[in-house]
């Protein structure tokens, strides 16, 4: 197959052309910004979201015990009456929380509250 080449000249003005237009565009000033909308008004504060019932009621509030002893703090949260979790700060080392487990007979020992995904991450490359 035999195709028709174009012709250098042809080639050259478009070229030429389109660097025109690119320098054009860029000396051209950019258009005004539009006016503001006339009568505005500010809006009114949101009040925090609150569910009849809830806010304020003293038994959801969580009640907290300290208790220290020989070089030990233990802080017992507890709502409703119901043990939610313990934190023992030791004289030496890291604090840890013990949780309740689903039926509440058993606590669990974890480093922190965030129950968040944890994606492993390694280190693969290093510069």
């Amino acid at each position: 197959m035999n195709r028709p080449r174009p012709s250098l000249r042809l080639t050259v003005a478009i070229a030429l052309f389109a660097a025109a237009g690119a320098v054009l565009a860029q000396i051209a000033p950019p258009p005004p910004p539009p006016p503001p909308p006339p009568n505005l008004e500010p809006l009114p504060d949101i009040p925090p979201p609150t569910a009849p019932g809830i806010a304020g009621d003293p038994e959801l509030e969580p009640q907290v015990t300290i208790t220290r002893k020989e070089g030990e703090t233990v802080e017992e949260a507890r709502v409703g009456g119901k043990l939610v979790w313990v934190k023992v700060t030791p004289r030496h080392g890291r604090p840890y929380f013990l949780v309740p487990d689903g039926s509440g007979n058993i606590f669990i020992r974890r480093d922190s509250l965030d129950t968040g995904l944890r994606v492993p991450l390694w280190l693969l490359l290093e510069f």
